[in-house]
């Protein structure tokens, strides 16, 4: 076995006993991130350490595991295991293969930049940071980045799925808001799976109250999204949580994630291993799907400066750069809602 690989297997093996150690002193009735096997668990973590193309499924993991762990009521047991998180996400960073390290970064332009930063939010509000972002530009690194940065929550499309279901689970939910299909992917989402039969679409009818299923999707999530911002403080990528917060008065940050298509191409190649045609193909692909499911449903142009407190050219900044940026946003914002 190479040290890269003993690495991995021990960082893995603390990401594992961290989350068993979490759900001891909490206790939740939500249940553990891992309940396989130990050995099988530590070996699919540190296979997944080693893969860039599957990194964002151990980001989803940790994040569960740190957003549990800050919800620990006593002092001394919340910061003992967040000092235990932290020391894993360096040793992360460490790696030869670290499953967050490829930059975005265009050094000829990062130079260039400045920032003019006006009040954002008054006090007393959660923050809530939403992240619209393109395929390639790192906007996801830079939104889990940001979260242990700012000590927050972190919520992606898989975290969401997950905090769904397990709310449907709970007796104490409220069933029919939460209602939610698990593995439900984008393609459905958006209304292009066609294969699914006239039995399975009129269950989907019935259990919706007849609304077409990825409509009440929608529904679900987005009344859950307003009942998170009430109440804790976290960053969500995407869900269209921008036009959602909005339409109901919620403060909050909205940030679009972009970089230079031949950039996007370029990380793409590396991330997922395909070759320049293969990366084209799939950031098209990805662009008009994005696309189409937002403003399906929100009615406004994805992307469009108009919509965003802020637009971020990942290439002027890179991940570290981005997320310090970001950070000076709002604690400008901070200071002034303090005046």
């Amino acid at each position: 076995m190479d040290d890269n690989m003993t690495m991995r297997l021990e960082i893995a093996r603390r990401i594992y006993d961290l989350d068993a150690e979490v759900y001891r002193v909490l206790g939740s009735s939500l249940g553990r991130v891992f309940n396989s096997d130990r050995d099988m668990t530590v070996r699919r973590l540190a296979n997944l350490m080693g893969d860039f193309t599957q990194g964002h499924y151990l980001r989803s993991e940790l994040a569960l595991i740190s957003n549990m762990a800050r919800t620990i009521p006593v002092k001394a047991d919340r910061s003992r295991l967040m000092t235990e998180y932290n020391e894993i996400l360096h040793a992360l960073d460490k790696l030869p293969t670290n499953f967050n390290s490829l930059d975005i970064l265009d050094p000829k332009m990062a130079h260039l930049n400045s920032l003019r930063l006006n009040r954002r939010f008054d006090q007393g509000n959660h923050l809530v940071v939403c992240i619209g972002r393109t395929y390639g530009s790192a906007g996801t690194d830079i939104g889990f980045a940001l979260a242990d940065a700012l000590k927050i929550n972190y919520y992606d499309s898989e975290i969401f799925t997950e905090v769904l279901e397990r709310m449907e689970a709970d007796p104490k939910s409220v069933q029919d808001r939460v209602s939610f299909a698990h593995k439900q992917n984008l393609n459905q989402s958006l209304g292009m799976d066609k294969n699914r039969g006239l039995k399975e679409r009129l269950r989907e009818f019935n259990r919706y109250h007849g609304l077409p299923t990825e409509d009440a999707l929608f529904f679900n999530q987005s009344g859950l999204l307003c009942d998170m911002a009430k109440r804790e403080d976290f960053i969500i990528m995407g869900r269209c949580a921008d036009a959602i917060l909005s339409n109901n008065g919620i403060p909050h940050i909205s940030l679009f994630i972009n970089a230079p298509f031949n950039l996007r191409v370029r990380r793409v190649m590396d991330t997922d291993g395909l070759d320049k045609k293969g990366a084209v193909k799939l950031l098209h692909q990805l662009d008009r799907r994005h696309r189409h499911y937002y403003e399906f449903y929100t009615g406004r142009r994805w992307g469009d400066p108009a919509n965003y407190d802020l637009c971020l050219n990942s290439a002027s900044y890179g991940i570290d750069g981005s997320v310090a940026l970001v950070r000076q946003l709002i604690e400008k914002s901070r200071e002034s809602a303090k005046d």
